[in-house]
């Protein structure tokens, strides 16, 4: 964060002081929404959630060294009051990125799949310092703490921009104006809520309209909601893809037994081979969109090869590796799920294994907010599933699970259908066998990311190495 006064910050968000005794004291470190979190110097602040009222936490914060709480009545600390916490951390952020952080260029990045990873990788591919959004902190309340995180000597703030309805990412823009914006695709995750995907891709098109004239827009070649999105901004365009018309491809990729893509990457200015730590050939895209945007920054083709080479993940729960001590490997990617996603992911499994002492296991859980759409969804993800050749499906819940199993039986193939976690960890504690591979993935609200973690543990009789 970069210094500033109790004082000059309630004058930027049209606040009030109370109970403060300094006002001059110093906000020097991020802003924080979890009083666990404080550290001398940061700002809290006190939201108001469905659950939990964070002015409770305020004197809590203080003590562990909050300079002081945003909050919307006096709280018996060092208070800064306003109208609406989240509006005023996004005037203070705005305030930042045109003031003290007007260095920084904001690289902004959306779609329906794969942001999370193309924001660490366009986080670890770019020169100089960089602040990135921290796991999916992609909203109003969780852009503005990314921003606070920047100092004066920020060279790039890459930032996730999330959306559920239309209007949401126009509005993260207005907080934060991007320089480059990024669009990995239109799919269908929050289809439901949107209302299909040409509203999806309505919502997403924000990012690019928000650019300068003297911005970059960095569109999916491949994508045909996405590819068309030029048409909404005056800005420059660089496309990327496989693709021979994208200006940023990937030529002649391959996927190694362990699941890990490698490709030639190719620029006007030249080419150099990739190999990339993240798993899944669905992480090809996402690296070219952080090669366009490095180039951007002026890097070559060696340079930018060799920095993807060396990303590794940041994010949890996103095809996220583990091999266990007894030869098993688990593969976490149960924070988010939709078609797209599901099927990256099923595929990523499928090419880990397929040798004489490997077996695939997919551990599979709903997929939300697919309205009316969503029982056709699942049983089609059941049919590609069962058309993978994998050992075993295994889908846990209720009827969602149970249209995928429908859809799994309609190519001949099979699968289990259990009730919940605790049946299917016990199955698996059975099952499992050195050289496996277990994939896990649903939606995030179906917590399916516990079954993983359980599965990491030692198995019930055997005693931890």
């Amino acid at each position: 964060m970069q210094p500033m006064s109790l004082t000059s910050i309630a004058q930027i968000v049209g606040g009030r002081l109370a109970d403060v005794l300094d006002p001059e004291a110093q906000v020097t470190e991020p802003a924080i929404f979890d009083s666990r979190e404080a550290v001398p110097g940061s700002l809290f602040l006190a939201l108001q959630g469905q659950h939990t009222d964070g002015h409770a936490f305020a004197e809590a914060a203080i003590n562990k060294g909050a300079a002081v709480a945003l909050a919307t009545r006096p709280v018996g600390v060092p208070t800064i009051v306003v109208d609406d916490v989240l509006t005023a951390a996004g005037l203070l952020s705005r305030y930042l990125l045109h003031g003290p952080l007007n260095r920084a260029k904001v690289v902004a990045l959306t779609g329906s799949a794969g942001k999370t990873s193309t924001k660490d990788l366009t986080a670890q591919v770019l020169p100089g310092h960089v602040v990135a959004t921290p796991e999916s902190f992609n909203n109003e309340i969780g852009l503005p703490i990314t921003v606070t995180m920047a100092d004066a000597g920020t060279d790039y703030l890459v930032l996730e921009m999330g959306a559920r309805h239309i209007g949401d990412i126009r509005d993260l823009t207005r907080i934060a104006p991007p320089d480059i914006s990024v669009i990995t695709n239109v799919g269908t995750a929050h289809v439901g809520e949107f209302g299909g995907r040409e509203n999806i891709a309505l919502a997403k098109g924000e990012i690019v309209e928000a650019l300068h004239r003297g911005g970059l827009a960095v569109l999916n070649a491949d994508d045909d909601f996405v590819r068309v999105m030029d048409q909404r901004t005056s800005a420059r365009v660089v496309t990327y893809g496989l693709s021979e018309q994208a200006t940023v491809r990937a030529v002649n990729v391959t996927v190694d037994a362990h699941g890990h893509a490698s490709y030639t990457l190719t620029l006007p200015e030249g080419s150099a081979r990739v190999h990339l730590k993240f798993l899944g050939d669905v992480q090809v895209p996402n690296s070219l969109a952080a090669a366009a945007v490095a180039r951007e920054a002026g890097l070559g083709a060696d340079e930018i090869a060799a920095r993807l080479s060396d990303a590794l993940p940041r994010s949890r729960w996103r095809m996220e590796t583990h091999l266990r001590a007894d030869g098993v490997t688990i593969v976490n990617d149960a924070y988010n799920a939709n078609p797209h996603s599901m099927r990256h992911a099923l595929n990523a499994l499928a090419s880990m294994t397929g040798g004489i002492d490997q077996r695939s296991f997919a551990v599979l859980g709903r997929m939300n907010e697919l309205g009316d759409d969503a029982r056709a969804a699942h049983e089609e993800l059941g049919r590609y599933a069962g058309g993978l050749d994998l050992d075993q499906i295994i889908l846990v819940g209720g009827d969602e699970a149970g249209w995928m199993q429908d859809g799994v039986r309609s190519v001949g193939a099979k699968a289990v259908h259990l009730p919940d976690q605790e049946t299917a960890l016990e199955l698996l504690h059975k099952v499992l066998r050195r050289g496996d591979v277990v994939l896990v993935k649903a939606s995030r609200g179906v917590e399916l990311q516990q079954l993983a973690e359980k599965l990491l543990q030692p198995t019930p009789g055997t005693a931890a190495g």
